[in-house]
């Protein structure tokens, strides 16, 4: 039998004189690996995606971190600083696209920059630096570590009662890594909180009456996947709603 095949989202960098659409291999060895899929990149190209045409393909979109940040004016905010990256070109692609996908029911997983993707989608907002918010952790990596240090676990999550990670997982605090420096301010409408950390930021919501798998993470669920039981249960998840998906369409 054929693999789901799953949309995986890219960020538009320039290197050298030449710009790429390219995304990181951990997310697509974590499609390939941990969920038995076919991975195929999405470039940032804005409304010149067909977006029906991609859709009508796909059994899956997987929206991936990324050392960018949104632009602030997508929530109704306002730039802090000069230093903050970002990619208007994957703005202009993912946040049109993820509604779009969930109304169709195509299974969606959104990780890091992915899940404040999802949340300003349907109308949040971000903290911008949320270690300069009042009674909040700092969130982001220390960067004297090294990569394994940087993305070994950082703290541990309390996950809702019954919800989709509550239900995944046999533990009820698990420990997530942590690499990030936004993160949720006002959660959007119509999504369901499944986990928070210990300052209360939120680590992880649905969307309530998504026909399928639509969740969001804030942590990196990729990284070393196969390695961590929590991680690989979360995509194995996504996968079989990628294969139901692909199952109901042919």
């Amino acid at each position: 039998m054929s693999k789901p095949l799953i949309g995986i989202t890219t960020c538009f960098e320039k290197q050298g004189a030449h710009y790429y659409h390219q995304t990181g291999d951990k997310y697509i060895f974590a499609v390939i690996n941990a969920m038995d899929g076919l991975p195929i990149l999405i470039p940032s190209v804005g409304d010149k995606l067909q977006t029906d045409q991609l859709l009508d393909m796909v059994d899956g979109l997987l929206f991936t971190g990324s050392y960018s940040n949104i632009e602030p004016h997508q929530y109704d905010g306002h730039p802090i600083d000069g230093k903050t990256k970002h990619d208007p070109q994957r703005d202009a692609t993912t946040l049109p696209i993820i509604p779009e996908a969930i109304d169709a029911g195509i299974p969606v997983f959104a990780i890091c920059r992915g899940c404040q993707e999802m949340n300003v989608a349907f109308g949040g907002t971000l903290h911008q630096k949320v270690h300069e918010v009042d009674s909040m952790m700092d969130h982001r990596e220390d960067s004297a570590l090294d990569l394994e240090g940087q993305y070994d676990f950082a703290h541990s999550i309390s996950l809702v009662q019954d919800g989709i990670l509550d239900r995944i997982s046999d533990e009820n605090e698990p420990r997530v890594n942590s690499v990030h420096w936004q993160g949720i301010d006002k959660l959007g409408d119509g999504l369901t909180v499944e986990a928070t950390a210990q300052d209360g930021l939120v680590e992880a919501f649905s969307v309530t009456d998504a026909r399928s798998f639509a969740l969001a993470v804030q942590w990196h669920p990729e990284w070393k996947v196969m390695d961590t039981p929590f991680y690989k249960s979360i995509f194995e998840r996504f996968g079989d709603a990628c294969l139901t998906h692909k199952l109901e369409n042919n």
